[in-house]
């Protein structure tokens, strides 16, 4: 536990922000994995959706401060092309 005064405080700020944040991060995590295993499983119209719910998730926690934008742009980028590359399977196939 800090003796100074300005880093007992960082311990109230650090753990009022951390909670606050938590449910948004999680939530999003549960939109990640929704989609991937939407687009996993060969749905794809619930697995769009699944994606276009999964991205706003993540453009909220990003205008909130919950994640860096750069880390959000990485994980939209990755789950676009799972759904794109799922896509151009299915129309391969027919």
């Amino acid at each position: 536990m800090p003796n100074i005064k300005s880093a007992i405080k960082r311990v109230k700020v650090s753990e009022k922000k951390r909670l606050r944040n938590r449910p948004i991060r999680s939530a999003v995590r549960t939109y990640i994995r929704t989609a991937e295993r939407q687009i996993v499983g060969n749905n794809l119209q619930a697995s769009q959706e699944a994606v276009v719910r999964a991205v706003r998730a993540l453009d909220k926690a990003t205008s909130k401060g919950v994640l860096h934008k750069n880390n959000a742009a990485r994980r939209k980028s990755r789950l676009m092309l799972k759904l794109n590359k799922a896509l151009a399977a299915q129309a391969a196939n027919g």
